[in-house]
């Protein structure tokens, strides 16, 4: 029996914990795991898959978000898999042995829906990019495809002075988190840099932002700065070149009253929508086996991330028809053979 990435996807969608070659083979008659092995080293499928799925399901908003973060497929079993390689897991909080990906989500709040459009695997050992040279290249691939967005989510590890200024050049609008060492200059020049996290803050900026200079930026180039409480243990700092709080010369508009996109609050706002590339990266890893292809060739690594990337955006499709959940989708597959095995048993109850 032949395989394609259609079969394959759907294994990925179906399968309720074990995403092995072997397990595939064994529940498709006449298929073989060789098969399976030969298709994942040997096919080198196309991102363009991906485009042609997701691309035409994507409802656009003038307002809409660009999102982008990477994450790292958990490999630390793994000795001999081509891709891998030891970098910091923000989930796990250390260095681990993974594959990292970086991904670009499109963001509709209007809907409240996203899609991931693109994606990059991190392997600066043979293409010598960086993760902010993969974002630049898929800003670039969404610029000629016409995608629609008006406003960039990142994280800190994104927030470099190249990307702002690339955004602004575009006219586009960003929320940035910055490091808390990060250089700014909040008084106009009159004293030097200072670290974000050694900055005075009066207490009517605490509610509206300050105007400040990132150190490196050109010389006439102010952003608003705000300082935004995640937790009681935890503050950030979110510069942004909205214009609805700062003018083209750097001084701060009016703040209209009751204006939330003005405000502290209106800026927690926005920058909450960066949790969503957060979400996809749970749901990838929760259901659709994408970290547990063992083979260790990087062709057949890199087509697993495929599939089970397409495995996920058909389950969210599904999700949005039913109107439920991702996971009420995966796991109503596993009710459907639960009704099918009580009502015809293979093994009877005696």
């Amino acid at each position: 029996m032949q395989i394609n990435y259609e079969k394959y996807s759907e294994y990925l969608l179906t399968s309720p914990y074990n995403y092995t070659n072997t397990h595939m083979a064994d529940h498709i008659s006449d298929l073989s795991h060789d098969s399976v092995n030969r298709f994942l080293k040997r096919e080198e499928l196309s991102l363009d898959l991906l485009y042609s799925r997701v691309y035409e399901d994507i409802i656009y908003s003038k307002s809409g978000y660009l999102l982008f973060d990477d994450t790292v497929l958990d490999k630390d079993y793994s000795h001999k898999i081509e891709l891998v390689r030891r970098q910091y897991s923000g989930n796990a909080h250390s260095l681990i042995k993974g594959i990292g990906v970086v991904n670009c989500v499109y963001y509709n709040s209007e809907l409240d829906r996203f899609w991931l459009i693109d994606f990059r695997i991190f392997n600066p050992d043979e293409d010598k990019k960086t993760k902010i040279d993969h974002v630049f290249d898929m800003l670039a691939f969404a610029k000629t495809k016409g995608v629609i967005y008006h406003n960039v989510l990142v994280d800190s590890w994104y927030a470099t002075k190249e990307v702002m200024l690339y955004l602004m050049d575009e006219g586009k609008i960003f929320y940035c988190p910055l490091k808390n060492n990060r250089l700014v200059d909040d008084t106009q020049g009159i004293e030097k840099f200072k670290a974000l996290d050694s900055l005075q803050w009066l207490e009517k900026e605490l509610e509206t932002g300050k105007t400040v200079k990132i150190n490196g930026f050109p010389g006439s180039v102010r952003v608003q700065l705000f300082r935004v409480i995640i937790s009681n243990n935890k503050v950030e700092y979110i510069v942004t070149n909205d214009p609805n709080v700062q003018k083209t010369d750097g001084t701060p508009t009016r703040i209209a009253e009751n204006d939330v996109v003005s405000t502290t609050k209106g800026v927690r706002k926005q920058t909450a929508f960066r949790w969503k590339i957060e979400q996809l990266h749970r749901e990838e890893k929760q259901l659709t086996g994408i970290e547990s292809c063992q083979c260790r060739r990087k062709m057949a690594q890199k087509n697993h991330i495929l599939c089970a990337i397409l495995a996920w955006n058909c389950l969210k499709n599904y999700a949005h028809k039913l109107k439920i959940t991702i996971y009420e989708v995966k796991h109503s597959i596993y009710d459907h053979a639960i009704k099918m095995a009580l009502k015809f048993p293979m093994y009877a109850f005696q």
